[in-house]
């Protein structure tokens, strides 16, 4: 089969990855920090505090003369370092460090150097730096609006100490000190005029927006790594394709806050396409659910455009597009011929996709129906886009590790049935060849161990049977809906030559249109139900039968044995409610969301009959 050519869109998944935009991402995208992360950063914090504050002890003692500070401003780099040893001590001992703790102690960073600096205010003054490192504790603490309120703090306080001087507090408290015969203050006023404290504050303001934005990039940075974290650990392979998909797209819902969301994929040597929808309701995501697959599916959704993910919004009579390419950038010409057939299957007032390839098997589409996006659209498509890729070889190890599994199990069936064929068959086969010499041989004598030989005989056939059947159920039926009618045909002509029942296979249909899956379902069905046949029937005939009837793949069993305990015509659900029929024929129909009905004639035999949608999607990779 020719391989579809692919859209314009397709090759351009697999280009290198892009830096993503820097700015104010969407606040529905928080970055969770535990408490074990949270004590690490205060003592960092901690060890930091009282490195500042023994340097500037440290510059102060060593050339006291020149910055004339007085006496005072040791006790206040003494209490300070104090401060910070007491909460490293605290942090060391307390299992959790609270919201109210952090805010007493940042407050003290500000107060603190804010009473020092009376002594000297100027940027070449060491208490300066302490004041830088309240900011980049309140940027490494929170965002930029907290590292802005501190910077603002800052401000008012110093401002607050220069109409202090200028009522001349500063002289009172020197004239009370002198007459209890105290050092004096000594503190530097000419840093704290005005002219000089404009541009100070000017600096410090500067600081903490500055500050503020890379924290607020950082933060934004953490955010994103954690939502594709989280995403990507919704791939698990016991889950299957399908449930990890299901996970995923529950995920996108509640990031982006959509009302919907859709896959559409398609294998590369294959032109069926499979939709799947997951809704958001009251009490969380629905389960992923497979569309009916029409002919107009690849049309629909993956229609082919230049854009890898793009943002359509419903405008009057058309649509405002907002489209970027593999590398992010954003495409000048924006018009999307699909979305006319999009809006028609799928009514949406907004919507965003996005184009994902698992490695050369399947690629697609992720469709997001009604998201609530930020005001940096551009941003918030371009996080879409590089999630997508970013979880994509999450979800193909799925696939490929289930198909490894599926094979790995397969060639293991196989190397039991051939030693079940090679050792237990054979064996029982000769033994029962043996038997069936002496069977003969008793009857050309006294002939008194010939009915217990018969039985023996009889009993071994049944065994190399039963293993035969199971072998063949071991096996791995590599079937799909262009070889179903042989293996079906095949089946029913074992089943005959093994058992010596007539059997017959006729099929009214050269061809069905169905998932793989359904195909290897119904000849599961098929085997089973002859197997019910051999044992339980004592049917002579059988027939089975394919067809098709208002639209469904009908398959049928007939025989003319014992027929089941009971007489009448009972649909599944019946069955069901009355604990009757093959149970294992039950839970298959169930799986391909087929219809069962079962027939039965007492000592005149019995009749399966399978329906399935012919449209029916199954899911993949399970």
């Amino acid at each position: 089969m020719a391989v579809e050519k692919l859209p314009k869109a397709h090759p351009a998944v697999t280009r290198s990855s892009f830096p993503l935009k820097k700015g104010r991402f969407s606040s529905r995208l928080k970055a969770p920090v535990s408490p074990s992360d949270i004590r690490r950063m205060e003592r960092w914090l901690a060890t930091a505090r009282v490195f500042l504050a023994i340097a500037a002890l440290v510059a102060i003692w060593m050339d006291p003369e020149n910055q004339g500070y007085s006496p005072w401003v040791y006790w206040f780099l003494g209490l300070y370092i104090g401060h910070g040893v007491v909460v490293m001590l605290l942090l060391r001992y307390r299992n959790e460090s609270t919201k109210a703790f952090r805010t007493l102690v940042h407050t003290a960073d500000i107060v603190w150097p804010a009473l020092a600096s009376l002594f000297a205010t100027g940027p070449q003054s060491p208490f300066f730096l302490i004041f830088i490192f309240a900011l980049v504790a309140a940027a490494y603490r929170w965002g930029w609006r907290e590292t802005f309120g501190t910077a603002l703090a800052i401000v008012s306080l110093l401002w607050m100490e220069s109409v202090a001087v200028k009522l001349k507090l500063v002289v009172w408290l020197d004239q009370v000190l002198s007459k209890h015969g105290l050092p004096l203050l000594n503190f530097h006023v000419p840093d704290l005029e005005p002219k000089r404290l404009v541009t100070l504050s000017a600096y410090l303001l500067v600081m903490g927006l500055l500050l503020g934005y890379l924290a607020e990039q950082e933060k934004q940075l953490r955010a994103e790594r954690a939502v594709i974290a989280r995403v990507s650990g919704q791939a698990r392979v016991e889950e299957g394709l399908s449930g990890t998909l299901q996970k995923i797209l529950a995920e996108l819902l509640s990031v982006y806050g959509a009302r919907r969301a859709l896959v559409a994929s398609q294998e590369t040597n294959s032109h069926r396409v499979f939709v799947g929808e997951v809704s958001e309701g009251g009490t969380g995501s629905s389960e992923l659910r497979w569309l009916e697959s029409l002919p107009s599916d690849r049309e629909t959704y993956l229609f082919e455009s230049e854009a890898d993910s793009a943002l359509a919004i419903r405008r009057n009579e058309g649509y405002q597009v907002l489209a970027l390419d593999g590398d992010g950038v954003r495409l000048r010409s924006t018009g999307l011929n699909g979305l006319t057939s999009l809006a028609g299957a799928q009514p949406f007032g907004r919507a965003v996709f996005t184009s994902f390839v698992f490695g050369r098997e399947w690629w697609g589409r992720i469709f997001l129906l009604e998201p609530r996006l930020g005001r940096d659209h551009e941003e918030e498509l371009r996080f879409l886009q590089e999630l997508v890729r970013q979880v994509g070889p999450a979800v193909y190890n799925v696939y490929l590790l289930r198909r490894l599994r599926q094979r790995a199990g397969a060639v293991e069936r196989a190397r039991v049935a051939r030693e079940l064929h090679d050792g237990a068959v054979q064996s029982l086969i000769a033994m029962e060849m043996q038997v069936d010499v002496l069977r003969r041989e008793s009857e050309s004598r006294d002939g008194a161990l010939t009915p217990e030989l018969g039985r023996i005989q009889g009993l071994l056939r049944e065994e190399v049977l039963k293993l035969r059947e199971l072998m063949q159920q071991m096996k791995s039926l590599n079937v799909d809906s262009g070889n179903v009618l042989r293996f079906l045909a095949e089946a029913v002509e074992r089943f005959q030559r093994e058992t010596g029942i007539t059997a017959r296979f006729v099929s009214e249909v050269e061809q069905v249109e169905m998932p793989q899956r359904t195909c290897r379902e119904l000849v599961h069905i098929t085997l089973e139900g002859l197997v019910n046949v051999r044992k339980h029937s004592a049917a002579r005939h059988v027939m089975v039968r394919m067809d098709r009837r208002n639209g469904c793949v009908r398959l049928t069993l007939e025989d003319d044995g014992k027929g089941f305990p009971f007489e009448g015509r009972y649909s599944q659900a019946e069955l069901e409610v009355m604990g009757k029929g093959p149970l294992v024929i039950r839970e298959r129909v169930r799986l391909i969301g087929g219809g069962l009905t079962v027939e039965s004639s007492p000592n005149q035999g019995s009749r399966l009959e399978v329906t399935v949608p012919q449209s029916r999607e199954a899911s993949n990779g399970q």
